[in-house]
């Protein structure tokens, strides 16, 4: 899931995300494009601001330098973000106005989200993606591409059962479940086939979101087209009776799949509210999937860029350690620095004294100066840069600043965050002034990545499953052991005995907390780390472990963010976040 962070509602004449958006001068995508001496004929234009970029380009860019590589993370989020996308947008920007050739690499929002608790995610205020109603809905269909694809896999699998079952699929061992591109509760867990032999056989299923399909961590790691087609052969989706693995290559629909992916596997580019280049590519939730955006487009940005800024979902103990172990193994590309983004909220937050509610009103006192509350909350602060040090990459800490925020408070944090092993830590104005209020967070980050790292991954891949688990578990939790139900234990087996055990781990636990349980603020310690269930996405490359009770589907709030969405008229939409 994608957290879009709500800004400050109380400055005064400040406009709306969208009407900032609609205010803005957007430059043809061709104009963007030659910013990168990217030639026209690799463009292939959805509209005046849209574009996706063919392939071809790989070829041409195989041998040119990297520019510097800056991943975005951050602290553990309260329900109403820290800014995360708003800062790497923001910074990408304040390294242009330094002088620096940069692109933003980031996800595509998933619609649960948007019309769901949080909103859209092109950043906010004066550091936004444009068009942004665009980005924030259909897109280039990317999204529907993959969910059509899933789609196609789970009709092919019930009527292989239906005629004949000739590759002799157990129905209690389906494991490929559809998705839909909405939060919807009412869909995890449903019967299907019912009403006679001509709707099927009867058997338990359910959905899970778009966003968390195996083919769209597929589409975020995949190098090629050929790439992708081999993956998607390899997806299992369930087992024989007599325990053999069945593959969409067996289900002979990994064709088919891979056709419908023929575009999507291009990434997109658009611009920044202040017309540099930003790169669109996938978007795997991060509590579920790895939570980052595609290796392609962060290839083609390196190839023509300075500096590429990209994020990783959610807090530093999610997106960052599945960018780190998941990501870098595939790519073979390692960041120069890692950015944590902080609030002075959030930290205070973390202290446990106060409860945040998205869509509820905060509490006063997170609005007053309050060194006290935010003694007690750094200590998640303490626990994300130690957990990017794991891994021996540069940290610097960027505190996204809002208009309550003291003095006093913001060179507590500077002090408390070096003093922590930041290399640097700083304000960070961007939503409120752009680029201007990036520069301080730009220089800090270009001296950073002048700084020698020493990256490592957290284990090695010939640990075994559970020893890999526990690494993440200990070391990035802080967990003091992991418990597993009767199926974890049987599927790890089972996975070991088919070589699996050599794959990555993707963890599925909540962004809400370092632990498995959204209520443990700050830095939980000690607690025992609940594993319910092992799934195997072999043609991604990796296993999820479903920690305790997350889900792989949203549900709504009781007011969705889309009461407020409308169209007018004149066709122009309205009401977007």
């Amino acid at each position: 899931m994608r957290l879009t962070w709500i800004p400050p509602t109380h400055i005064k004449n400040m406009l709306t995300d969208i009407e900032i958006a609609k205010k803005a001068k957007k430059e043809p995508i061709e104009k963007i494009a030659k910013k990168l001496k990217l030639d026209k004929k690799y463009l292939i234009p959805y509209g005046n601001y849209i574009a996706k970029i063919d392939l071809s380009i790989l070829e041409k860019i195989k041998n040119k330098p990297k520019g510097k590589y800056i991943l975005v993370t951050a602290i553990t989020p309260t329900p109403l973000g820290e800014g995360k996308t708003v800062t790497t947008i923001g910074l990408s920007m304040g390294l242009n106005r330094l002088g620096k050739l940069t692109s933003t690499c980031i996800r595509q929002p998933s619609l649960g989200p948007v019309f769901g608790i949080k909103g859209g995610a092109a950043g906010g205020g004066y550091s936004q993606v444009l068009p942004m109603e665009d980005f924030n809905l259909h897109f280039t269909g990317d999204v529907h591409a993959i969910g059509l694809a899933h789609n196609l896999a789970a009709a092919f699998i019930d009527n292989s059962v239906l005629k004949g079952n000739k590759l002799n699929i157990n129905p209690e061992k389906i494991y490929w479940r559809r998705v839909v591109d909405v939060s919807d509760r009412a869909l995890r867990n449903i019967k299907i086939g019912l009403g006679g032999i001509e709707n099927g056989i009867p058997r338990d299923s359910g959905f899970d979101i778009t966003v968390a399909s195996e083919i769209m961590a597929i589409l975020a790691l995949t190098s090629s087209l050929k790439d992708l087609r081999e993956r998607i052969g390899r997806i299992i989706i369930a087992d024989t009776f007599d325990g053999k693995p069945v593959t969409c290559e067996d289900l002979k629909v990994a064709g088919s799949m891979s056709a419908l992916l023929r575009d999507a596997i291009k990434p997109n580019l658009i611009q920044t509210i202040e017309n540099t280049p930003c790169f669109v590519h996938a978007g795997p939730f991060a509590n579920i999937a790895h939570g980052n955006s595609s290796i392609m487009a962060d290839r083609i940005a390196l190839a023509l860029s300075d500096y590429v800024v990209t994020e990783a979902g959610f807090g530093a103990d999610c997106g960052a350690e599945k960018f780190f172990d998941i990501k870098c193994r595939a790519s073979g590309i390692v960041p120069d620095v890692a950015v944590i983004v902080c609030s002075i909220r959030a930290l205070k937050a973390h202290s446990g004294r106060f409860k945040v509610v998205a869509g509820k009103p905060l509490d006063p006192c997170l609005g007053k100066e309050d060194i006290g509350a935010i003694e007690e909350g750094i200590c998640n602060l303490e626990k994300q840069i130690e957990n990017v040090k794991n891994f021996g990459v540069p940290v610097v800490v960027a505190v996204n600043k809002f208009s309550c925020d003291t003095d006093k408070e913001i060179e507590f944090v500077k002090r408390k965050a070096k003093e922590s092993g930041a290399y640097d830590c700083a304000l960070s104005e961007v939503w409120a002034k752009g680029s201007k209020g990036g520069v301080e967070l730009g220089k800090a980050v270009i001296s950073a990545s002048k700084q020698k790292k020493n990256f490592k991954f957290l284990y090695p891949l010939d640990m075994p499953i559970k020893e890999k688990i526990k690494a993440i578990a200990t070391k990035i939790y802080g967990a003091k052991h992991v418990e597993y139900s009767s199926l974890a234990e049987e599927k790890i087996k089972v996975y070991t005995e088919r070589g699996y055990d050599k794959l990555p781990i993707c963890m599925a636990k909540t962004h809400l907390s370092l632990s498995h349980d959204p209520n443990l603020k700050g830095r939980p310690r000690d607690f025992i780390l609940p594993i319910r269930d092992v799934r195997a996405s072999v043609g991604a490359g990796f296993l999820y472990p479903l920690c305790g009770t997350m889900q792989t589907m949203p549900g709504l709030p009781s007011h969705p963010v889309g009461e407020n969405i409308d169209i007018n008229a004149k066709g122009e939409i309205f009401g977007l976040s």
